[in-house]
């Protein structure tokens, strides 16, 4: 069986595991310059093959639900959250669906930009004239109030306090797609506890208005129908909730600090995103859908930090059967991921890849529609996360107001990726920020 090459650089005992962490980027680049499309690494004596190219891809979100499944690859996740939407099997993540679609309908998503640009002002009412901001864990804080208040509601999210959030921080530290979940190590131990407060909270939440609905849109969540027709179970709204919760703020805060961070780090560009925004908000113009989708300058920019700097820098899934790509064939039980960090990159695809660039967005180069998994920052297929309006809204709500009512000068000139067996984001990143004249 001709089986994916080992990348270099392999150690004994842990294989890859170390560059995996610290330097997935260069490891991911090595691969493709060593192997081509299709490499191996391993991981504590776990082979991934490792599929990169319009081709490969191809085979990985065709394959997806039939001979490569995400219920054994996420078994990491599927212990903090339990075995809900694409976290379960297949039948299971179907019936889940229209729960999904439901909260990220065209409808929903007018409220939750309403919430957006109401929590981010507040924000920025609250900075002063001038002074100083770690832009890190100022985007965490302010993502967090998004989450809670749009899956919620204001007066839910008002309730629960910083415990509450500070058990999302217990579940962040113990993203392992690597060590067997179950293992009696601290940080899981934390984790479990966590999960346990977390649930207890929910639990009493949802239990409270099933027997007094309120018109609100956390009622929307408590009765909205599976594909089965039935209303789910408590548990099921629970899992759901606290997956909701943690992918509205985990994911979403690197990508909007990076976004902010890269547009002060470019101000030729911040200058056009700035006569943008003062034209489309200024003199108390209303910031609702009509502009943001006229907001261009500053959803490319979302969209180019989504390309150099996304949060989840691979998507994987494990072989049911022995897959043949070519003239290679991934054996069954061996994991298959993707890798943003040489996709993303691809001269073929994008022109001057290394080079922050927004307009390559542009209609006229459009470089992204040169091939249909070009961009897989937020998965592809049936599984694209169902959450990415959402998140693209809120990165470009952040960028807009912020850089409307703010001049930023980076304190801090070398920000890194930060990365770990969780999201990727920024190291810590010092800003001084000075209100705009008028």
């Amino acid at each position: 069986m001709n089986t994916p090459k080992l990348v270099s650089g392999k150690l004994p005992l842990v294989g890859h595991l170390f560059d995996f962490i610290r330097k997935q980027d260069e490891l991911m680049q090595r691969g493709k310059k060593e192997e081509g499309d299709i490499f191996a690494l391993n991981l504590m004596g776990q082979n991934i093959a490792v599929l990169t190219g319009a081709d490969a891809k191809k085979v990985f979100f065709q394959e997806t639900d039939k001979s490569l499944n995400m219920e054994e690859a996420y078994a990491f996740l599927a212990a903090i959250f339990g075995k809900v939407a694409f976290l379960a099997d297949h039948e299971t993540y179907m019936n889940h669906r229209p729960i999904l679609h439901t909260l990220f309908s065209r409808n929903r998503m007018t409220t939750y930009l309403d919430i957006m640009v109401e929590v981010v002002s507040a924000w920025l009412e609250n900075l002063g004239d001038e002074g100083e901001m770690e832009i890190s864990s100022e985007i965490i804080t302010l993502v967090k109030d998004v989450a809670g208040r749009s899956f919620l509601g204001n007066e839910i999210n008002q309730k629960l306090g910083e415990e509450f959030w500070q058990a999302y921080d217990d579940l962040s530290k113990a993203l392992d797609p690597v060590l067997p979940p179950n293992l009696p190590l601290p940080k899981f131990i934390r984790r479990d506890k966590a999960k346990k407060y977390l649930a207890n909270v929910l639990h009493l939440i949802v239990r409270e208005r099933r027997a007094n609905p309120k018109d609100d849109s956390f009622q929307m969540l408590v009765e909205a129908k599976m594909k089965d027709g039935q209303l789910p179970s408590e548990e099921i709204i629970v899992q759901l909730l606290m997956a909701l919760l943690f992918a509205g703020h985990e994911t979403t805060a690197g990508q909007a600090a990076w976004t902010i961070i890269q547009l002060a780090q470019h101000p030729d560009y911040l200058n056009l995103v700035r006569e943008e925004v003062d034209v489309l908000l200024g003199d108390g113009q209303i910031f609702d859908h009509t502009t943001l989708r006229n907001l261009k300058h500053v959803s490319m920019a979302v969209d180019e930090t989504s390309r150099m700097r996304p949060s989840a820098e691979t998507i994987m899934r494990t072989a049911d059967e022995d897959l043949k790509i070519g003239e290679v064939t991934i054996p069954k039980g061996w994991m298959v991921q993707t890798a943003t960090a040489v996709d993303h990159f691809e001269d073929e695809i994008f022109e001057n890849p290394a080079n922050y660039d927004p307009m390559r967005f542009s209609p006229k180069r459009a470089e992204e529609r040169k091939e249909r998994h070009a961009i897989i920052a937020f998965g592809g297929g049936l599984h694209k996360c169902a959450g990415i309006n959402f998140a693209n809204t809120e990165m470009a709500v952040i960028a807009a107001l912020l850089f409307k009512e703010y001049d930023l000068t980076l304190i801090t000139t070398d920000t890194k990726v930060e990365r770990g067996l969780g999201s990727s984001r920024p190291s810590e990143t010092w800003v001084h920020y000075k209100k705009r004249k008028a």
